[in-house]
């Protein structure tokens, strides 16, 4: 498992998001026994309350799912829906922005693309 980070998030939101990666990243597959409440608990020495409010959000949203008495585990497509809101998220929160900016300092359709390539080849100033 991951380290929590100060980011400014609160915890539970990361012990979702710590949880999710493990799904887009394959390292909870579909069915797979999710690390429980209380190892989570454990790990993290964190309230209780704060890690059941991360995992519940979860089941709210049917990524995982509770076999009681047993724990919890990965929902059937809970990966592809993970995704499909990381892009959703992904277009909203950069997209959507960078074409504005995009536009507002007159660039093409083509010149955009050719900057997200260099970025990609590593040829950003930024780096």
């Amino acid at each position: 498992m991951s380290e929590l980070r100060d980011n400014g998030k609160p915890l539970f939101i990361q012990i979702r998001e710590l949880i999710e990666d493990q799904i887009v990243n394959d390292q909870l597959k579909e069915g797979d026994q999710a690390p429980s409440t209380n190892q989570l608990v454990q790990f993290y020495k964190i309230n209780h309350v704060t890690v059941a409010k991360g995992v519940n959000q979860l089941v709210e949203s049917r990524i995982l799912y509770k076999k009681r008495g047993i724990g919890m585990f990965v929902a059937e497509g809970a990966k592809n829906k993970l995704m499909t809101k990381r892009k959703e998220d992904f277009m909203d929160d950069y997209v959507v922005k960078m074409v504005r900016e995009a536009d507002k300092l007159g660039l093409s359709e083509g010149e955009l693309v050719e900057l997200i390539k260099r970025v990609r080849r590593g040829e950003s100033n930024g780096e």
